[in-house]
């Protein structure tokens, strides 16, 4: 569980990414969290854009991908979810205590 002070830095440096991912009217698939979860894996942190036709409520898709691909939802801002899961490998980002 992220503290609010680690989720105001992920959100920080969530800021300057693009979105790499796009919930459309297919909605949540377990193909999407799949790839979701490897590039979590890589990138630690990523956003996904949720779609206008997508029929889905947008907190809604953001938790099904966050349990889905084990990750912490660190906002829904709009359109867009941003993710945040510790890579076993890769380690890039150091939180904040």
């Amino acid at each position: 569980m992220l503290t609010g002070k680690q989720k105001r830095y992920l959100r920080s440096m969530a800021h300057h990414l693009n979105p790499i991912f796009q919930v459309g009217k297919g909605g949540v698939n377990d193909h999407l969290i799949r790839h979701i979860e490897e590039a979590l894996e890589v990138r630690e942190l990523i956003k996904v854009t949720v779609l206008n036709n997508c029929m889905e409520d947008r907190s809604e898709v953001a938790q099904q991908l966050a349990e889905g691909a084990g990750a912490e939802l660190v906002q829904v801002i709009g359109k867009i979810i941003v993710l945040y899961k510790e890579s076993r490998d890769n380690k890039k980002i150091e939180l904040p205590v």
